[in-house]
């Protein structure tokens, strides 16, 4: 079988990585090309990160994030309140196995929901499952859900995520099928998953927020168990953005 057969019988297989490393591996001098043994090594390699990067890019898709962001490009700021150190931390994404929660709080601009999908992002390259959701139209379509049957469907698909991210908590009220939602959605989670939070409300408005002082227990005690906390602090970032785009 000569090179271009080869060739075609890898795309043929789908084994796309491996035909691009072959592919320019023909380009080589001939004293330059690899033994048989180092060949193949190369070429398993190369299927190997095809793939992984097409998963890692597939779940970036399918999180539906708020930002492109990255945990290289954040900025720790004197003011802004981020702690670096613990950021480091949570950056192996281990905290997602252990369940253990974040929240991000402070002003609005300040820079919460692109620390939460920056986090996310990492969660999405190290081979996590996650879910990017403004808490108030995710609450609205678990109500459609309802109406249609597919309730059931829909929170089995939310507990199946490694990390679920609910952004701009507090913004609107919740009415009673919101908090029972979320009620079962935390239950759900409990102990399993891990859960980011963005918030202009501080923590300890949160169960004023909620408004139903037995419901608000309940949630707030599944979400509180196990809990890192950044209150972000400064101006605007998107104000300090625009400010500069405008020089």
């Amino acid at each position: 079988m000569n090179n271009q057969a080869t060739l075609d019988r890898l795309r043929d297989l789908k084994l796309v990585g491996m035909y691009q490393a072959f592919e320019t591996l023909l380009r080589l001098p001939l004293h330059q090309q690899p033994p048989a043994d180092e060949l193949l090594a190369q070429l398993t390699e190369a299927e190997h990160e095809y793939r992984q990067h097409r998963r890692t890019q597939m779940a970036i898709r399918a999180a539906r994030f708020r930002y492109q962001a990255s945990l290289e490009e954040l900025h720790y700021g004197p003011g802004r309140n981020l702690d670096k150190t613990l950021v480091l931390r949570l950056a192996d994404c281990r905290f997602i196995d252990r369940a253990e929660n974040i929240f991000l709080t402070g002003s609005t601009g300040c820079g919460k929901s692109y620390v939460a999908s920056a986090l996310g992002y990492q969660a999405c390259q190290l081979g996590y499952r996650v879910g990017y959701h403004n808490l108030i139209r995710l609450i609205q379509r678990l109500q459609l859900a309802k109406a249609d049957g597919s309730y059931q469907r829909e929170m089995s698909r939310l507990e199946r995520q490694h990390l679920l991210i609910l952004d701009d908590w507090g913004l609107q009220p919740l009415d009673q099928n919101g908090r029972l939602a979320l009620l079962q959605i935390m239950e759900d989670r409990h102990g399993k998953a891990a859960t980011i939070i963005t918030s202009q409300l501080p923590v300890s408005k949160w169960h004023d927020y909620i408004d139903d002082p037995t419901l608000a227990d309940a949630i707030l005690d599944r979400l509180t168990h196990k809990a890192h906390r950044m209150e972000l602090k400064g101006e605007s970032m998107r104000r300090k953005q625009s400010l500069a785009a405008e020089k």
